[in-house]
């Protein structure tokens, strides 16, 4: 914050939080949150995002008792938390446009549910049934997304690659697990 000064002539001004705009901002604030929060971090049981907390837990007991450590470090440091903001005890819950419980991880579909309006009879142009069909599936491909299971690193995994193109990278950690007694396999990342 030293380097963001504002000199002018009624003396020298520096920002108390982290302004938006800058550059390199979220980056640092991630560092520091890493820094900040390494060991509850490296125990397993949160998650950081910037300024999002994802703290999971599973009983009430170590719920409480990691809510109680996290603001114990907030408040020497002077991070302030918006309770407004704040959920608390949820079995899942909508983070980075994620539907996250202890069971998976889905996309919602709130950045492509206009698409279904894109159908609309009221469109003038040619439809084959072709077409349609095309259009149909990508439509479903596009608003339902895979379920992304948690890892069980008991278990092996499956990578999948390709690199068929010269401009880019694409790849797939899969595995295979009992779900309901049932073998599945499913997407991680």
């Amino acid at each position: 914050m030293k380097l963001l000064r504002i000199i002018c002539h009624m003396g020298i001004y520096e920002y108390t939080r982290m302004p938006f705009g800058i550059k390199n901002a979220p980056a640092h604030f991630q560092r520091i949150m890493d820094t900040i929060f390494q060991e509850e971090i490296f125990e397993g049981w949160m998650v950081l995002y910037i300024d999002d907390i994802i703290i999971y837990s599973e009983t009430w007991e170590d719920h409480f008792q990691y809510i109680d450590r996290v603001l114990s470090k907030c408040t020497p440091i002077n991070l302030k938390i918006s309770l407004e903001k704040c959920n608390f005890g949820q079995q899942e819950l909508l983070a980075l446009c994620h539907k996250v419980s202890c069971l998976n991880t889905t996309e919602t579909t709130l950045e492509i549910s206009s698409l279904y309006s894109l159908s609309s009879n009221d469109v003038v142009f040619e439809i084959t049934k072709e077409r349609r069909d095309a259009y149909e599936r990508i439509k479903h491909e596009l608003t339902n997304a895979p379920v992304l299971i948690l890892p069980d690193f008991e278990l092996p995994f499956k990578l999948d690659i390709d690199a068929a193109c010269s401009q880019g990278l694409g790849a797939a950690l899969h595995q295979r697990q009992i779900v309901d007694g049932e073998p599945r396999e499913g997407v991680i990342c």
